[in-house]
Parts: structure tokens; sequence; C-alpha cells
């Protein structure tokens, strides 16, 4: 583990920065997708997407139409986040309420991947890291829609991971107020799958789909 640059250091509770590279892996990992923020002609944005951690680096993709890849495809600065949310901290006073959840910042610029068979594979990882046995089944990118298609990786340089975690911290008076305190967990889990009504061949749900379940440990 490298010496985490003062840009990346936690400041504010910096006893919950995690700067392991195998906690902020797993982290990134077990979400489905991302913030990233950038600024655009003076403007900040923050925008939602889709992410897979490939080896040492996050890739994310979008339309060469869209400000966000227009912008970051230019190599302006970002900051790509994460946030796993675990549990609502339900303290005695309103003040140390809190939240219990895992989160990884990554610092820098993108680099565009522009050899066809790479995009490819990373638009396979994807995929399979958003719902594993999709690629193989459906059909695949165009060279029309490759070709309108940006895919970015941002490197693992600069980031840290952000981890609370346990039962609320309260003011010491406060512990004999009769006020209810404690945890209430989080679980991220899916409904039952809806079938497209311009469906034309009346399928069963495929097994990948049924038994679909969203892994963010």
């Amino acid at each position: 583990m490298t010496e985490p640059s003062s840009r990346i250091q936690v400041k504010r509770a910096a006893d919950r920065g995690v700067y392991d590279r195998r906690t902020v892996d797993r982290i990134l990992d077990g979400a489905l997708f991302c913030h990233v923020g950038f600024v655009d002609q003076g403007q900040p944005f923050v925008i939602p997407t889709l992410h897979v951690r490939v080896d040492d680096r996050v890739y994310i993709h979008g339309s060469l139409a869209s400000r966000m890849i227009r912008c970051l495809h230019g190599g302006a600065p970002a900051c790509l986040t994460v946030t796993l949310l675990d549990g609502l901290v339900l303290a005695r006073s309103a003040f140390h309420h809190s939240a219990n959840y895992r989160s990884v910042v990554i610092l820098g610029s993108a680099e565009e991947i522009t050899d066809r068979s790479e995009k490819l594979d990373v638009l396979y990882a994807l995929s399979e890291h958003v719902i594993p046995g999709r690629w193989n089944e459906v059909r695949k990118p165009s060279d029309a829609e490759l070709n309108q298609t940006a895919v970015l990786g941002f490197g693992l340089n600069e980031c840290s991971a952000k981890i609370r975690t346990g039962p609320p911290v309260d003011d010491e008076a406060d512990y004999d107020l009769p006020v209810w305190a404690g945890v209430l967990p989080f679980v991220l889990t899916t409904g039952t799958p809806e079938m497209d009504p311009k469906d034309k061949h009346g399928l069963p749900v495929p097994a990948y789909i049924a038994n679909y379940r969203i892994s963010n440990a």
C-alpha cells in the first residue's frame, strides 16, 4: 500500500479512512453504479453511470454525444465516487444520527479505450458485472454501435475508501434518555421480473435473472 496523496486523504473523521486496495476493490465491485463529477465551462456536474472494475482500472461507457463523455474525453479532471449504504444509525439525539456506509473516491482523468477488441472486453466485463450471463444471450454491439460508444478508464493511483460501522455514539448524558437507539440495516434486493410488453415469444424468465442476487458484500 502506497502513501495516499494529500488530495485523497480523508480529513473529516480521519479514522474512517481506508487506503488498502483490497478494501477499495471490494467496494467498487459491490456497487452497480457510480457518480462521476466534472466541470464543464465552469459548471459542476455529477452524473450517475454504470461502472466495472477490471484489475487496476474502473471503466465507464456512454454515448459520444453526451456532455459527460465529451468532457472526460478531452482529459478533464474528474472525481468518481461509489457509496454502499449499509444502514441508518439512529441515535438518542438528532445531532448524532448517522449512517453506516462504505464509500470510495477516485481522482484523475479518464483514458479512452479505442481498440475494438479491448472495448468489447470491457463492455463484456460491464455486462457481467451488472447481470452475469446476459452477454452470452443478447445480440452483441454492431460496429456502428461501437463507433457511437465511448469506453473510458480511470486508474486507481489516487483513491481512498471511507467506512462507518457500528452503533450510534451519543453524548454520555443522552444514554439516560428513554429513546430507542440502534441501527436499521439496509439490504438492496430485487423484485419480480417484469416482461417487456412488446415481447413476441412468451419466453420463460432465464435462470440467471430469476436467481439474480445483488452482491454488495
